[in-house]
């Protein structure tokens, strides 16, 4: 029981991985609609996207996270992962509420974006900060490329995303100071260390957020002990560090929660996180043992913006 405690071309010969990730974050079957969803050039800046509202979701102030869990434009493969990701109890962590403004930060296939757009959808907001489309990495330009087109063609479900920019190394625009009540991220502080630009999200995200807004942080979490720099190349991040961190920009960690927990994984795989599901990214090699893990052990964290 759950306790509380962009893609470059994809025969591109150094990305071979790709199509399988990208498969896994639900995102290879919406990139052949390309720049023509979207209405423009790679050239053009992330931008604002509007939907036309619609009765192609529920609006009643009544609308449950669970009740969205069950909507038919989940796909069978997003749902398989609500076992290990434990949306509902881990908005609820976060203290998600409809009426709510969320940014979402990297928020990649999507995942939890078809969650989080019908549950605000008529009663709240959403932003997302994706790449911008002239980012000069494909691997991510492509990504926020998908990710529009996904929400164009949802747009009957999702109603309006507002998009705000976010590409690191080169390219953190969060939106207006203290104009959001919540910031989220799942599984992202490993790619913005990475890229040497984790303490500026966070800032960011601190300078947005409304005072007493929230913070909240789902991360693969490493060994007790695990140097940070070996986050580089595992994924996994040692969570005594990112308290430090987050806390370090001003934040105040008010609880902690092992929702997403999962105590048989070891954290020393071959290919860090994306050994484990839904990457796999070992193939065939070890990839019964890798499933019966299930996806990474992840820290759940609760931070606010003092008043």
């Amino acid at each position: 029981m759950a306790q509380h405690r962009t893609l470059l071309s994809l025969s591109h010969p150094t990305l071979s991985r790709t199509r399988k990730e990208l498969a896994s974050w639900g995102l290879v079957g919406v990139m052949g609609l390309g720049l023509a969803a979207c209405g423009g050039s790679p050239s053009e800046p992330a931008r604002s996207t509007t939907a036309t509202e619609s009765s192609g979701a529920d609006q009643s102030a009544s609308l449950t996270i669970d009740e969205v869990l069950a909507m038919p434009h989940r796909s069978e493969a997003n749902r398989a992962r609500d076992r290990y990701r434990h949306p509902s109890e881990t908005l609820a962590f976060f203290g998600i509420t409809r009426d709510m403004t969320v940014l979402e930060l990297s928020p990649g296939g999507g995942w939890y974006t078809e969650v989080l757009a019908p549950f605000l959808r008529g009663h709240g907001r959403l932003v997302a900060a994706i790449p911008t489309a002239d980012s000069p990495n494909e691997y991510r330009r492509t990504s926020g490329l998908a990710f529009r087109t996904q929400i164009a063609e949802r747009a009957e479900i999702y109603g309006p995303i507002e998009t705000v920019s976010l590409s690191t190394p080169e390219t953190i625009a969060l939106g207006e100071d203290a104009s959001v009540d919540a910031v989220l991220t799942f599984r992202n502080l490993h790619n913005w260390f990475k890229d040497e630009r984790m303490d500026e999200v966070i800032a960011d995200a601190f300078r947005v957020l409304r005072p007493g807004g929230v913070f909240g942080v789902v991360e693969h979490r490493a060994a007790e002990g695990t140097d940070v720099e070996a986050s580089r190349d595992s994924g996994y991040m040692p969570e005594p560090w990112v308290i430090e961190h987050i806390t370090a920009a001003g934040f105040v960690l008010e609880e902690r929660s092992e929702i997403n927990a999962n105590p048989n994984d070891t954290h020393d795989h071959p290919n860090g996180v994306w050994s484990l599901p839904p990457v796999l990214r070992g193939g065939d090699v070890d990839r019964e043992r890798f499933v019966a893990i299930g996806e990474s052990d992840r820290m759940t964290l609760r931070f606010r913006k003092p008043q």
